[in-house]
């Protein structure tokens, strides 16, 4: 599957910088900080998109030295609960015996498996996550709301091979607007989804298959695609497809048709109640699909400067940074005002593996370093679109010096406190000081809200404890101010 403010004060610099190498998302534990005084040397891309200028040095203060101040709406019982979580989360062997547990035959039995249910269910889950239902997710967003928070709802299924799955799921996305559009106005900034809950996974491979073919040869002709925002650059990775595919099937055509209409009656509720739709991003295997459905309903929904439906951007991808220049300005050429939630990435290791097997380099970029300058720069350029009064952006980032950055770049072109375009994110019980610096600031921040049946979203718990190690493992600083 966010951020703030550099200080003047020589002395907050230098202890916000000692906290920069543990907050890095992903890979970060190998991350040397950014140098304020440098500019780094431009890439190619940059060079012939001089718009997406690096992000200055901020001008403003980001207090995170006030951990009274930071954590004044958390219960002291809430604190501890949270540094605990977090330091068991920060363990590696306890991770990993965890995993195994879960994946292995003793879940089977039905009173181990109960009492690992109920185990998860009294830590990680009532840390990561919302509730259970939507009565117990509701009161999760109305207590972050009193903390002056805001909440991404996330219904929390994953991926379905069959369409009577893909039906109950798009119910259960269609119940998460309904109950969005029930709690306090402005409580809810987004209604997450996923794309692999409403189409089978194997119809979003061959589609992938076909319109990356199709990028390679003009000539191919797809009579099931729709309008669409641009998905591929020449730096894409296409290694996936190495012959030339087979025509999608008629059952598979079918299948597809269906697909499409539970995104579109989807997209048809979030208009209805004007509640933004982010569709959330997965392996580049799927994600050309996944970005054909995006953009296709963008281009149907995305109406008077109102963005309704967001894509997700993954900017540990050597290519993100030149697809979401091109579809950016593509779609504001065509007058439609198109929002991107913008992420580092989950899928490193998995990603890496494919391509090396293949033959090919990874489509991640060689450092962190690399993959934060993507971030800052995609930032960059979309906040300085939102300036210029184009488009939405939700900056979804651990990353301290990157919420640091982008909120200094947002003041200092005037974009003002409240700024519905702009929102910050991050996944609920993470980067909670970072989320209340940010929120003292005056920007809106919005926190991750997964929610459902423990049992249902064990295959979320279970996907942020593998892909992101290296960002449960950046909470010292949330622990350090707790403590």
């Amino acid at each position: 599957m966010a951020t703030r403010v550099l200080s003047s004060s020589p002395k907050l610099l230098n202890n916000l910088r000692s906290f920069i190498k543990p907050l890095n998302s992903a890979s970060a534990a190998a991350a040397s900080p950014l140098n304020f005084d440098e500019k780094p040397e431009l890439s190619t891309v940059e060079k012939q998109h001089p718009i997406a200028t690096t992000l200055h040095q901020p001008t403003t203060t980001l207090d995170l030295d006030d951990h009274q101040k930071l954590f004044a709406s958390v219960p002291t019982l809430k604190l501890l609960r949270s540094s605990v979580n977090l330091g068991l989360a920060s363990n590696e062997t306890f991770v990993d015996f965890g995993m195994w547990v879960m994946n292995s035959r003793l879940m089977e039995t039905p009173l181990l498996r109960d009492i690992v249910l109920k185990t998860v269910k009294h830590t990680f889950f009532e840390h990561f996550c919302a509730g259970e239902t939507t009565t117990e997710a509701g009161e999760c967003v109305r207590k972050i709301q009193e903390a002056g928070l805001r909440g991404m709802l996330v219904y929390a299924v994953e991926h379905t091979s069959d369409n009577a799955g893909c039906d109950r799921n798009l119910e259960g996305f269609l119940q998460s607007v309904e109950f969005a559009k029930s709690l306090p106005p402005s409580s809810v900034s987004f209604v997450i989804a996923k794309i692999t809950a409403i189409c089978p996974i194997s119809l979003l491979k061959r589609m992938s298959d076909l319109l990356r073919w199709q990028y390679k040869d003009s000539s191919l002709n797809l009579p099931w695609k729709l309008n669409t925002l641009p998905i591929f650059t020449d730096s894409s990775p296409l290694y996936h497809t190495l012959q030339r595919p087979q025509p999608l099937t008629a059952q598979e055509e079918s299948d597809l048709e269906l697909a499409h209409q539970r995104l579109l009656k989807l997209c048809q509720k979030c208009a209805q109640y004007n509640v933004p739709l982010t569709i959330d991003a997965e392996d580049t295997s799927i994600q050309p699909a996944i970005d054909y459905f995006t953009y296709s309903s963008a281009i149907m929904y995305n109406k008077d400067d109102n963005p309704i439906v967001y894509g997700t951007m993954q900017a540990y991808l050597k290519d993100a940074r030149e697809r979401l220049f091109n579809t950016a300005r593509t779609a504001e050429k065509l007058g439609i005002p198109m929002g991107f939630k913008l992420v580092r990435g989950a899928y490193m290791s998995s990603e890496t593996k494919l391509a090396s097997s293949l033959g090919f380099d990874s489509p991640v970029h060689n450092t962190i370093q690399d993959t934060h300058a993507c971030f800052n720069d995609c930032a960059s350029f979309m906040i300085e679109k939102i300036a210029d009064g184009y488009g939405g952006i939700v900056l979804a980032t651990h990353n301290l010096e990157s919420g640091k950055l982008a909120a200094s770049k947002a003041r200092n072109l005037g974009i003002e406190k409240g700024n519905q375009k702009l929102e910050f994110a991050q996944l609920y019980g993470m980067s909670e000081a970072l989320s209340f610096g940010l929120r003292n600031a005056g920007f809106q921040v919005s926190k991750y809200l997964p929610y459902g049946p423990v049992d249902m979203v064990m295959p979320y718990l279970l996907r942020r404890a593998e892909e992101n190690r290296g960002l449960l493992s950046t909470s010292s600083l949330d622990r350090t101010l707790m403590g």
